[in-house]
């Protein structure tokens, strides 16, 4: 295969705190701060690059993740929203239950 996957983007009006939110939901830390762009550093790379532009509408791209093991949708959905997180809707298919959620800025994504 020719590409590699190494980071998320997620556009933003304030990187530092957008990237220091995600930092603690993952248990992980900043890596590099670049002003308009920070990097945090958790099994999965994450980017936030400062824009003009507010979000409109629904993202296009959004990142899933698992709960960890022993923890269980609920309670990690629980833990989210207590940071700040805010649930957007629940869905369920035969085999696969999972939250749609928002972060501080707004930015969807899913925990199952």
């Amino acid at each position: 295969m020719s590409l590699a996957a190494v980071m998320i983007t997620v556009d933003c009006a304030e990187p530092q705190e957008l990237a220091q939110w995600w930092a603690t939901a993952l248990g992980g830390e900043i890596a590099e701060d670049h002003g308009d762009f920070v990097i945090g550093a958790q099994p999965l790379a994450l980017g936030f690059q400062r824009v003009a532009e507010e979000r409109r509408g629904k993202n296009r791209v959004h990142v899933d993740f698992a709960a960890a093991p022993g923890t269980g949708l609920a309670g990690e959905v629980e833990r989210l929203v207590a940071l700040g997180a805010s649930v957007v809707g629940e869905h369920s298919i035969p085999g696969l239950t999972w939250t749609v959620l928002q972060d501080p800025a707004g930015n969807e994504f899913c925990v199952h």
